[in-house]
């Protein structure tokens, strides 16, 4: 049967793939908001949390610190590729959530799973890529190529997993090619293109909604889908090595350390009752992000996990950033 061999999840924010001279051009797309989720899960502009800031905040926001963050954040990602290449791992199962790539608004499942042989990655358009504020558009190197790319998916282990995941009471979408005009979410390309390096492993990419509602799934739902995942893998008659894989998160656009570090907590100490109790009000906007890591954590459950680093990532005075993590499990 096949054994999955090492877990490995991490931040895929733009933030982490600009230099810091840009992170004032992040900044700046934050001040324009007017439906920034604060810490206490309502909804705010961004004046309106600039007097609920974390105390000291002004210390944040130097170059200085933002040059030490950023180096710690870059040594955190390479010990994930690290571990996932040294691992021995031939197949990785990628859970992530689509940001209207290849779904939309003609059909948004609540879970996914792709079961054809290959599935292209496409490039940002040139007329999209000049559109873009300088932040994200200066990122796209770490979600998309200037060319098409194939990536190849295991497909017999998709179709094994998704049939497991029905015999298990989930309903997961199944697709076999990508409809005309989309390309693979940047949850997974991220993780061919800063986690895998010059090996590209064959996937299986597992979707899951956590940002439109209103079907996004609770984290109840999301820790049961990682659990029946894990099921279908070991029962998949083979002797593949298993990587399984997510990114995303944690606390976006406002950092909300309290919730990161409690979240990493749990699943330090394979404590589901912790994760599948998550304020619902706050898995909204880029912070539902933590479900893909809910997810893994499910799945990722007999191992164990080493978190290798936590940064608060803040880049404006009134506490937005990211809760960047990084971790993986053994």
């Amino acid at each position: 049967m096949a054994e999955i061999v090492v877990g490995v999840a991490c931040s895929h924010s733009p933030q982490l793939s600009t230099p810091v001279e840009i992170w004032h051009d992040h900044a700046a797309r934050d001040r324009r908001k007017t439906d920034l989720i604060g810490v206490d899960g309502h909804v705010h502009d961004f004046a309106e949390l600039v007097p609920m800031a974390p105390p000291g905040l002004d210390a944040e926001l130097t170059n200085e610190v933002f040059v030490a963050k950023d180096q710690r954040m870059q040594a955190g990602l390479e010990k994930c590729r690290l571990a996932l290449e040294e691992s021995g791992a031939t197949v990785a199962v990628v859970i992530g959530n689509d940001h209207k790539e290849m779904f939309g608004d003609d059909g948004m499942p609540a879970f996914a799973v792709f079961l054809g042989d290959s599935v292209p990655d496409n490039p940002i358009p040139e007329p999209v890529l000049a559109g873009m504020p300088t932040g994200l558009r200066d990122a796209q190197w770490a979600y998309h190529g200037e060319q098409v790319e194939t990536y190849p998916v295991r497909a017999d282990l998709a179709w094994h997993i998704a049939g497991h995941l029905t015999e298990s009471d989930f309903d997961p979408a199944q697709l076999t090619r990508q409809p005309p005009g989309r390309t693979l979410g940047h949850a997974w390309t991220y993780s061919r293109r800063r986690l895998m390096g010059a090996v590209i492993l064959p996937m299986v990419p597992i979707h899951l909604n956590s940002l439109y509602p209103p079907t996004q799934p609770s984290p109840r739902r999301c820790f049961a889908l990682g659990k029946a995942v894990a099921e279908a893998i070991r029962s998949w008659e083979s002797d593949e090595r298993v990587a399984v894989i997510t990114t995303g998160g944690l606390s976006h656009f406002v950092v909300d350390e309290e919730l990161d570090r409690a979240v990493l907590d749990a699943i330090a100490a394979h404590d589901a009752a912790a994760l599948t109790a998550i304020d619902r009000r706050k898995m909204n906007s880029g912070t539902s992000e933590i479900l893909n890591w809910v997810t893994a954590a499910g799945a990722l459950d007999e191992l164990q996990m080493e978190v290798i680093d936590y940064v608060a990532a803040y880049r404006s005075e009134a506490g937005t950033g990211v809760g960047m993590a990084f971790a993986s499990w053994h």
